[in-house]
């Protein structure tokens, strides 16, 4: 339990110099994340932001993480509201985007994160799209990630116009 009675998140990541030029900024980028359930997973810059060879392409990046992060809690929450209500949900499959440009400073971040989810539905009782977009807000309200973020989240078809 976290101070205030909250929880308590936590991950360690680690990096240590094997070479390179550190301060010629020419060294790897290669770290990992290990969480509390025993997983360590291999992250880096992206490729997009430090050239290879001194990213990883094989690794998760920052602005991956945030992506994937915003994408599994809305899919977790939507999930949980599909449940209560009674709708039987089969799949879910979001191939989430998240678009970097710079601040008012001129400072890169990531200020559009846009969701696509794909639902497959089963059983007899299914959900009109009118039903499923006011999920999907309730979902946006409810996100722990959402709830902690500026960047702006849309649903593709629900909260915006976009082609993909």
């Amino acid at each position: 339990m976290a101070e205030g009675g909250g929880h308590l998140y936590t991950a360690t990541i680690r990096w240590a110099r094997e070479g390179g030029d550190f301060l010629g900024a020419a060294y790897d980028r290669g770290h990992t994340w290990a969480f509390d359930g025993g997983i360590t997973v291999p992250a880096s810059s992206s490729p997009l932001v430090v050239p290879l060879p001194h990213s990883r392409e094989n690794a998760v990046d920052p602005e991956e993480a945030f992506v994937a992060a915003i994408a599994s809690c809305h899919m977790l929450v939507f999930l949980s509201i599909a449940a209560k209500k009674r709708f039987l949900v089969e799949r879910y499959e979001d191939v989430a985007r998240g678009v970097m440009t710079p601040n008012a400073a001129g400072k890169l971040w990531v200020s559009r994160v846009v969701l696509d989810p794909a639902i497959d539905w089963a059983g007899e009782r299914r959900p009109d799209p009118a039903t499923i977009a006011a999920m999907h807000h309730l979902t946006h309200r409810e996100c722990f990630i959402a709830n902690s973020v500026r960047t702006e989240i849309v649903v593709a078809g629900v909260d915006d116009t976009s082609s993909h």
